[in-house]
């Protein structure tokens, strides 16, 4: 039991390595093929926490869905996502 706790961390660490989800901000496409991130989406707990705006997403967390010309295309999964995502109304960003 010991060395599981040690190699959790070691895991979660990974698989969150390569993924600087505080730059994941601006116009996103949601796609079936092809994408930059598969996430998922959560109710609690989420890696990042994503506020749907209208105009100028400049902050982490900040998306604006488009159908052209994103800064990003999401793919929605249920398993194996790269990160989970959380919407929320205020406060968006890195949990």
């Amino acid at each position: 039991m010991k060395t599981f706790f040690p190699f959790l961390m070691i895991v979660m660490v990974v698989s969150l390595w390569g993924h600087d989800l505080s730059k994941i901000h601006g116009k996103i496409q949601f796609v079936d093929h092809f994408a930059d991130y598969k996430v998922k989406v959560v109710t609690h707990r989420g890696d990042l926490r994503v506020q749907k705006v209208e105009h100028f997403p400049s902050k982490a967390g900040q998306w604006q869905i488009v159908d052209h010309f994103p800064n990003y295309k999401i793919q929605l999964v249920e398993n194996f996502p790269d990160f989970t995502i959380e919407y929320v109304d205020h406060f968006p960003g890195v949990r």
